[in-house]
């Protein structure tokens, strides 16, 4: 996601939407473990960043 759609987040879709990415990166990081192939092998890496997004948001509301 965009740095701008995550700000105009409230903060409760903001926990969920961290919530969601960090449940969908254990998922690919145990197919990559079980040794399937993932359809797109930089998803891992773009849901990295957004959970950085995320993260540095909730830092910045604080």
């Amino acid at each position: 996601m965009k740095y701008k759609e995550l700000k105009a987040l409230s903060k409760e879709n903001l926990e969920k939407k961290y919530e969601e990415a960090k449940i969908e990166l254990i998922k690919l990081n145990s197919q990559v473990a079980t040794g399937t192939t993932l359809k797109s092998p930089g998803q891992i890496k773009q849901l990295k960043k957004t959970i950085a997004k995320i993260k540095t948001l909730q830092k910045q509301n604080e």
